[in-house]
């Protein structure tokens, strides 16, 4: 951590806890449609299965905000109510069970509104996220830096977050997003050096499920190696799971998560006899199955690394000419035709399931 990176403060999300040095925390948003209460717990219940810490609901209208009463009931991880303009529905989603709400206070209304907002939100303990993004900076910021700059985000939010501080109530989070991912990165390198208010990171609007998981990768990676952001999203437009698993996938990379299953595997080449990119998705998707125990899987496409890049591995799968080899901690325990590859996989990752009794 940079010497003028200030440790956050500790701020309790439901039964999560984040900042102070807590570990960094997965969030993801439905895009169901909330009223929906049937189609929200479906989506929510596999985004736990995938791994998400927190999840975060549009809360477009009253009955919206009505029905956190009952997805709260059917769910096992902090529900956060998403909200824009209407001060009432942000009462109306912490009253009906919120963990946690997103505003922005500089559109919620007059300062009446907004002290009627934070006097609920300390009845119900229920901490507060100030969300700016580079689309909805107030019009003299604009004005007096002439266009989104990441000096613009963070004054926009901790003037926001002043706000509030300035009523007495300190439970916040501050988020601020940009699709430009350096200004992104510059502004969390900026305000985290002035706040010690945790920190949602995430690059706003990043796009498809390639583009997407570029820019978060390396903008997350950049801030997230600063030892800034308490709580991180990967926005994907499509499947929020995919968010899930990219941001494990980020954590991992850093060392800042462990546990669950993890796959390498090479690039390819001409020496390769075998289906490696069909028989790579086909593990992939067999270890969805696994992510409860803690294992590196290896596929390798021929004899020249598959079997010392495999040795790395706690199971692998070796190619060879329309066959491969099973090698387990090093040590080659089966040949097989390849069509048997993934079963014989399978078979051997069921024993260490069975060994560390999950």
């Amino acid at each position: 951590m940079g010497n003028n990176i200030k440790t956050t403060r500790v701020v309790k999300i439901g039964d999560r806890v984040i900042g102070g040095g807590n570990p960094v925390l997965i969030q993801s948003m439905t895009n169901t449609k909330t009223q929906n209460v049937e189609s929200t717990v479906a989506q929510i219940k596999e985004l736990e299965k995938a791994g998400c810490d927190i999840i975060r609901c549009a809360v477009p209208d009253m009955k919206a905000a009505l029905a956190f009463k009952e997805i709260k009931k059917a769910i096992n991880i902090p529900l956060v109510a998403d909200i824009h303009f209407d001060y009432r529905l942000a009462i109306a989603a912490m009253e009906n069970g919120a963990d946690k709400i997103r505003i922005n206070p500089g559109n919620i209304g007059s300062e009446e509104k907004l002290r009627a907002v934070i006097d609920v939100a300390k009845k119900y303990r229920v901490p507060i996220r100030v969300g700016v993004n580079s689309g909805s900076l107030e019009k003299e910021i604009l004005e007096k830096y002439g266009t989104v700059t990441s000096e613009a985000l963070v004054e926009s939010a901790l003037n926001n977050a002043k706000l509030i501080e300035d009523m007495n109530y300190h439970n916040l989070v501050i988020s601020i997003k940009s699709s430009n991912v350096m200004e992104c990165i510059k502004a969390h390198e900026l305000i985290a050096t002035r706040t010690d208010i945790p920190l949602h990171v995430g690059i706003t609007e990043s796009g498809s499920l390639i583009s997407g998981n570029i820019k978060s990768s390396v903008g997350l990676g950049i801030i997230l190696y600063q030892g800034i952001g308490d709580t991180i999203r990967v926005s994907l437009t499509g499947n929020p799971v995919e968010e899930i698993k990219s941001a494990k996938m980020i954590l991992k990379a850093l060392g800042l998560r462990k546990g669950g299953a993890e796959i390498v595997s090479c690039p390819t080449c001409g020496r390769t006899d075998i289906d490696l990119i069909g028989l790579e998705e086909k593990v992939n998707k067999l270890l969805e199955d696994y992510m409860d125990i803690d294992i590196k899987v290896a596929v390798m496409g021929c004899v020249v690394n598959g079997p010392g890049e495999a040795r790395e591995a706690d199971l692998g799968i070796c190619g060879g000419k329309n066959a491969g080899l099973i090698i387990k901690k090093g040590e080659i325990i089966k040949r097989l035709p390849e069509s048997e590859l993934l079963m014989g996989l399978k078979e051997e990752l069921d024993i260490v399931k069975a060994e560390k009794g999950k």
